[in-house]
């Protein structure tokens, strides 16, 4: 009996190497050469093919375009998240943890959509009796919801072509296998393969097709980042299960803007949108505490307010901590430095920990001023006045830079009730935004001598 032939493959690029090392001499990434069985397709002439319809050479000025019309899934906040909703033979894939609702909000939306478009669910993971419960048990009018479960690439094609559905949604990718391939369900070329022969029927056909994949213990889709620059939309679910709040965020979206959040809560009934997220993000004082600064940050075109919360304690080791959640761990020692440099404010015989409460990610630079301000304000045991919010970003020499879109921001606060400001000068509205005093700063020792009253 001939020996199976094996090599390695690269998760990050899917190169193929024919022996192991820690390296990957393709993408320069360390340690992601998984051993897989080696790929010999039955039928090669039949596998590649482009996934776009050919054409002949054109000038662009001649192309014809049209705006291509949104197909609502019944939920506004993944339809922002989408860029307006679904687009006819886009190709979208949804990451996250097990059991952070991937499954569930499509089903919800698959039942809506089947109110008036023929949709089609295939579970590789789930039977169609544990489906047939979830629907139940959510109360959804899952009538029109055609329903597959079945694993093999070839089956599901041949069921796509013969329902014609205008959209479809295989949960999950990882699950299915071509018997083109010998490798296992879930391989690199399994995964690389399935995709693409689905890319190539929903470009051809119209049908909008929505994948679910999983993520590995990094937080990142398993199988080669390949399989994000195939598809049209890659949407990441966030959130911890303990809690019943959900963010879902675009990395990637070729039919809008990417960064965009949606906010859902999980409750009985299934998810549901979150109107006013700001909420969740700011906690509840009776009155106002030390270390507490209220940022207004920018998900894509979405403006929240996200209270940021520090606590500085003497340090008794050596070594003072530095610990923050949802902002960037480097970003903090940086800002700490410039603090003592530019303000006078010493914390190196402190410990530094800063939260953004809800759970929030927060990347931009945008949050520097409040971060600032919040350790100010724990270090002198003096709360910030009421009703404040902040934003701005902190440079290396202590100037207070601008933002983008800080019209909105300060709008956005002043809806919720905000009466008053610190941002930079830059930003400085030129209409005065009723109800809110508005203190513009060009440097962090102005920040701080604003936040004292002097």
């Amino acid at each position: 009996m001939a020996k199976t032939k094996t090599v390695y493959t690269c998760s990050e690029c899917g190169g193929v190497n024919p022996k192991w090392q820690g390296q990957c001499p393709h993408c320069n990434a360390w340690n992601t050469l998984t051993e897989t069985i080696a790929a010999e397709p039955k039928s090669a002439n039949s596998r590649f093919h482009s996934l776009a319809a050919g054409g002949g050479v054109q000038s662009l000025t001649d192309v014809e375009t049209a705006e291509a019309p949104r197909i609502h899934t019944g939920s506004e906040e993944l339809d922002r998240v989408l860029g307006g909703g679904l687009v006819k033979g886009a190709v979208v894939l949804i990451g996250g943890d097990p059991g952070i609702g991937k499954s569930t909000l499509l089903l919800q939306a698959l039942c809506h959509l089947g109110q008036e478009q023929r949709v089609l669910y295939v579970s590789g993971e789930e039977s169609a009796q544990q489906i047939a419960l979830r629907a139940r048990r959510l109360a959804l009018e899952a009538g029109p919801v055609r329903l597959l479960a079945e694993i093999n690439m070839e089956t599901i094609l041949a069921t796509l072509t013969h329902e014609k559905p205008q959209i479809a949604v295989i949960d999950s990718i990882q699950t299915v296998y071509s018997e083109q391939l010998q490798s296992a369900p879930g391989s690199v070329a399994q995964v690389r393969e399935c995709s693409a022969q689905l890319t190539r029927y929903a470009k051809t056909t119209g049908t909008t097709i929505l994948l679910v994949g999983h993520v590995t213990k990094d937080g990142a889709l398993a199988g080669p980042r390949v399989l994000e620059h195939i598809v049209d939309a890659v949407l990441y679910f966030e959130g911890d299960t303990h809690s019943s709040f959900r963010l879902i965020r675009a990395q990637k979206n070729r039919f809008g803007a990417v960064n965009e959040l949606g906010v859902f809560a999980m409750t009985d009934k299934g998810l549901r949108g979150v109107t006013n997220p700001s909420a969740l993000f700011l906690s509840q004082h009776a009155e106002p505490v030390p270390g507490a600064c209220v940022l207004v940050t920018q998900e894509g075109t979405r403006p929240l307010l996200v209270e940021i919360q520090a606590l500085v304690d003497e340090a008794h080791a050596p070594n003072p901590k530095r610990l923050a959640v949802g902002l960037e761990q480097n970003r903090l020692s940086l800002l700490l430095a410039v603090l003592h440099r530019h303000a006078g404010v010493a914390c190196f015989d402190q410990d530094v920990f800063v939260n953004a409460v809800g759970g929030v990610r927060i990347a931009e630079p945008a949050a520097d001023l409040a971060v600032l301000l919040a350790i100010v304000s724990s270090l002198r045991s003096r709360a910030l006045p009421e009703k404040l919010v902040v934003f701005g970003e902190v440079g290396l020499a202590g100037e207070v830079r601008p933002v983008q879109r800080g019209q909105e921001r300060l709008k956005e606060a002043a809806k919720l009730g905000f009466t008053s400001a610190i941002i930079p000068k830059a930003n400085a509205p030129k209409q005065p935004i009723a109800g809110m005093q508005i203190t513009a700063v060009e440097r962090l020792d102005q920040a701080v001598a604003a936040m004292r009253g002097e």
